[in-house]
């Protein structure tokens, strides 16, 4: 076996490389030699990593969700469960816009170039959900949050944030009403929905916003 297919950085570098052809130039673009030509390496790669172009479609759906993880991971649990839950928000925020063309290919803004995801596929991210039903759990014991379902906030919170997320990525929120500026809104507007006081989220939104630095931009 040749050093250059062995190297362990191959794999996730095809992934990177698929997932920005995808996004940038159309499933025709994604091909084994395409992909071994823009990472450097042989066409078998491919094959040796993934086990052919199925399989490597299949992993960019399953890396973007492990980054996700690992950025919700950072998020540590303090005695304000709302301002972790906001960080967690970031924290999504900050994956989508540092894996752009992964994150287009988890939620299917981008074509599979003929490759169909399984159901147990599309469903496989939804691992990562559990970190925020936690901290919901978290909210309602503290007070923080109104009585209910810590499942059906933490996937009210989901939809709410990806929808801005995705807006974002398409550069659909401009001046004055740009991303920063309604993500900040958004953010005290979905804790005071989920019944905190205005008060309290508006300091837990702001004391988060430090620790998007700290935690979640710097690894531990």
């Amino acid at each position: 076996m040749s050093p250059r297919r062995s190297d362990p950085r191959t794999g996730p570098a095809l992934v990177d490389i698929a997932a920005r052809l995808l996004a940038d130039e159309g499933p025709q673009a994604l091909s084994a030699r395409r992909l071994a030509s823009e990472a450097g390496s042989s066409t078998m790669a491919v094959y040796t990593n993934f086990g052919g172009m199925s399989g490597l479609v299949r992993e960019m759906v399953y890396e973007g969700f492990a980054r996700l993880q690992e950025y919700f991971s950072r998020v540590a649990e303090t005695g304000d469960p709302v301002c972790d839950m906001v960080l967690l928000g970031r924290a999504y925020r900050h994956n989508a816009l540092t894996n752009p063309h992964l994150y287009a290919v988890m939620f299917g803004g981008a074509s599979l170039a003929g490759f169909s995801l399984g159901a147990e596929d599309r469903q496989y991210g939804r691992y990562t959900l559990g970190t925020v039903v936690d901290c919901a759990t978290r909210c309602l014991r503290a007070g923080r949050f109104a009585v209910g379902d810590a499942e059906l906030i933490a996937h009210q919170l989901w939809t709410a944030v990806h929808g801005l997320v995705t807006l974002e990525l398409g550069e659909y929120l401009i001046a004055p009403c740009d991303a920063d500026r309604v993500f900040e809104s958004q953010l005290a507007a979905l804790m005071v929905g989920a019944g905190d006081t205005l008060q309290a989220a508006t300091r837990s939104v702001a004391a988060s916003l430090p620790r998007l630095d700290t935690e979640v931009r710097t690894p531990a």
